[in-house]
């Protein structure tokens, strides 16, 4: 029974082989968005995460106006 459903009628190997390629490529793409994540999360805090309140109100202030100003320019 379970060599059955290994071997799917003769196209076990390519069934098997197209999930372990399917896995193994989002595992990598997993692996490298997260050690991505990790890396710009400490440039973050590294840059922002010692702000006073004054300065982080200036920040914010910086953010929301480029989004007004890039969500404003009619194309």
């Amino acid at each position: 029974m379970i060599n059955e459903f290994l071997d799917m009628n003769g196209y076990g190997l390519y069934v098997w082989s197209a999930f372990s390629f399917t896995f193994l490529s989002f595992t990598t793409l997993y692996v490298t968005v997260k050690a991505q994540y990790i890396r710009e999360r400490k440039k973050f805090i590294d840059k922002y995460g010692s702000l006073n309140t004054k300065k982080a109100k200036i920040a914010r202030n910086q953010i929301i106006n480029q989004e007004i100003l890039s969500s404003g320019q009619i194309i």
